[in-house]
């Protein structure tokens, strides 16, 4: 379980192809805490630490999180949002993610406005319906309130604070970069149990 709440980001700093998937190290500050099997939410993905030193540790990404995922478009050197799994005393700041990535948006706009900025990310279909206005989403493994929901165009916008433009990946997004997309788990249960009653 994790909040969205992205505790910094880390650097790639190598990348290797395999018959059964891919391994990805990352360099971040908390590597000496780490312990081997913890849950990492690595841009929104939740991956398990295999292997680790002082300076970075390793993932291994299956096929089913490289089809679901753009990780398997991330190079040397690329930077993604890093938060470890929630604590059970910890303090619980941004909303209910698994790190089970729905799918995969694209930025479409980018607008600064005064100390703040304006990010639209496409929203594919099969997700729409989980998506409301100053409802809960997670992109990039951010949690981030909807601001705007375009139906007809298919895409949602958010307001992103200085702090969080300035401490996560969004920084370095340009219109057209993907992102990956969790919506909440809540309205995916609530569609479950309503089922046949409409």
């Amino acid at each position: 379980m994790f909040t969205g709440i992205v505790e910094e980001t880390g650097e790639i700093v190598d990348v290797h192809d395999g018959p059964e998937g891919r391994r990805i190290r990352v360099a971040a500050s908390f590597c000496e805490d780490l312990e081997h099997g913890q849950s990492i939410a690595v841009s929104g993905a939740c991956l398990t630490v295999e292997d680790w030193n002082a300076d970075d540790f390793e993932l291994f990404c299956s096929e089913e999180t490289l089809e679901r995922t753009y990780l398997d478009e991330v190079e040397v050197g690329d930077a993604v949002n890093l938060e470890r799994a929630l604590p059970a005393d910890g303090r619980f700041d941004g909303h209910f993610v698994q790190g089970h990535v729905d799918g995969v948006g694209e930025v479409t706009e980018i607008e600064q406005v005064g100390d703040d900025w304006y990010f639209g990310f496409s929203l594919p279909e099969e997700l729409a319906r989980y998506v409301v206005e100053k409802g809960s989403i997670c992109v990039d493994g951010i949690s981030l309130t909807v601001a705007d929901l375009r139906d007809d165009d298919g895409d949602f916008v958010v307001a992103i604070i200085p702090a969080t433009y300035d401490l996560t990946t969004l920084s370095g997004k340009a219109v057209g970069d993907p992102v990956h997309l969790e919506v909440d788990v809540v309205a995916k249960y609530v569609e479950r149990l309503t089922e046949g009653y409409v």
